[in-house]
């Protein structure tokens, strides 16, 4: 239940959050991990597997650190203090990456692959050290009945101001001197970012008393255990949602394939990027409410359903013209992948227990993250792109099933406990 303060403030958080988020995305569109980061690590490299490793390490970064921190975050008394500070770290990473591009010519392109891997991991753990903070302040602040509605609306905010940065990056790459056309575009994503981190911390947060913790690691791993081995619906959704994140895996690939297949230039990249993210952008806040109403389960498998689609499309393509439809397929995918996920997860168990069930659920999967890519990587480079894709195919369609038979709307399920709780004292009397 909310308090009467944080109801006051929602119209207040509503709003700087889409401005936070459309600052973030802003930036990001210059520094974009589907074309500009890529092309970017390919003018270091030519192994297809770094490439896709690298365009991955954002999810990789988000994912991994968020159990770690679950049993910190539930001790606090305000969640913001901590998502100021470590948000921090996704933020400057892009200042540094720009000088790094003007050293090239000096320190050479190996001793640049290995600091940009570095400075592009610090980036997306930084993100991941801040996100069981983030996610359980909008759970808090936000109501459950609009969460879907804020992730979407936020996320949309978010890509069409990145559709529009990815637009101007790809006239920046086609029309500026490498490697200062690169620097010029992760100095302005970078700063875009100190605009984002302004509003975010705008956002109104009250106090609230903490749960009573056990000593840190016991109570996390004790915790992890418990839900692991009691919830049984809770562990089939980590296993689809695990097979979801292996099958988008592929489109990571999806620009490096199109410049090889078809020749794609880079400011055909970057409308390419744009038509993603103006996919996610549309996509989100329908989303986000379709799953308020009807069900983030169903918005789920119809995302995986899609996301499949674009992969077979992305094989099946004969000419450039065909990743039109490839990257909006795409786009539509990666808002249920993010803004659905999101609003599913603080679904499972009680508010107590959300950290520990958000951190699961990224952390858990931050293995197929890695992996997903690296396999990819090796196919391409060892068979070819139609092997990739197609494995990718199959383990998408193996989410849909496993979702559609083995996942039950965990709204529902809470909603069966709650009135199975109320009625078993009338049984017994």
């Amino acid at each position: 239940m909310l308090s009467t303060e944080t109801l006051k403030n929602v119209r207040h958080n509503f709003t700087v959050g889409m401005l936070d988020g459309a600052f973030f995305g802003f930036g990001m569109g210059f520094a974009s991990f589907v074309t500009v980061v890529p092309l970017f690590i390919s003018s270091l490299t030519d192994s297809t597997t770094l490439i896709g490793l690298i365009a991955s390490a954002h999810i990789l970064g988000w994912q991994l650190p968020q159990l770690f921190t679950a049993n910190h975050v539930s001790r606090l008394r305000r969640y913001k203090s901590l998502v100021k500070i470590m948000t921090l770290h996704e933020r400057w990473p892009f200042f540094a990456l720009a000088g790094l591009c003007l050293l090239i010519p000096v320190i050479g392109t190996q001793i640049a692959l290995i600091l940009a891997f570095i400075l592009l991991l610090w980036h997306s753990f930084g993100g991941g050290l801040a996100g069981t903070a983030w996610q359980s302040m909008i759970g808090k602040i936000i109501p459950a009945n609009r969460l879907g509605t804020f992730y979407g609306s936020q996320s949309s905010a978010a890509n069409l101001f990145s559709s529009a940065g990815a637009v101007i990056a790809g006239i920046i790459l086609a029309r500026v001197e490498a490697p200062y056309n690169f620097a010029l575009c992760f100095f302005i994503a970078g700063v875009l970012m100190m605009f984002s981190w302004v509003f975010l911390v705008k956002m109104r947060e009250p106090e609230h008393v903490p749960v009573e913790t056990a000593p840190m690691q016991q109570h996390l791993w004790k915790n992890a255990r418990r839900i692991l081995s009691s919830d049984h619906n809770y562990r089939w959704f980590l296993i689809a949602r695990i097979l979801a994140q292996s099958a988008a895996a592929g489109v990571s690939f999806y620009t490096i394939y199109a410049v090889r297949q078809f020749g794609m230039q880079p400011e055909t990249a970057g409308v390419m990027a744009g038509l993603l993210l103006i996919g996610q952008t549309f996509a989100s806040p329908v989303l986000g409410w379709a799953g308020d109403h009807w069900g983030h389960r169903r918005v789920f498998i119809l995302g995986v359903l899609i996301l499949t689609a674009s992969v077979v499309l992305a094989m099946a393509a004969t000419s450039l013209t065909w990743f039109y439809a490839v990257f909006a397929l795409a786009g539509f995918a990666n808002a249920v992948l993010w803004t659905t996920t999101m609003s599913i997860t603080v679904e499972f168990g009680s508010a107590a227990e959300r950290p520990f069930y958000i951190g699961l659920t990224n952390t858990i999967i931050a293995p197929a993250t890695l992996l997903a890519p690296i396999l990819g990587g090796w196919l391409v480079d060892g068979i070819s792109f139609h092997a990739m894709f197609v494995i990718a195919a199959v383990v998408g369609l193996a989410s849909v099933i496993i979702f559609q038979t083995m996942v039950s709307d965990p709204r529902h399920v809470k909603r069966s406990i709650s009135v199975q709780t109320a009625i078993a004292p009338v049984s017994g009397d």
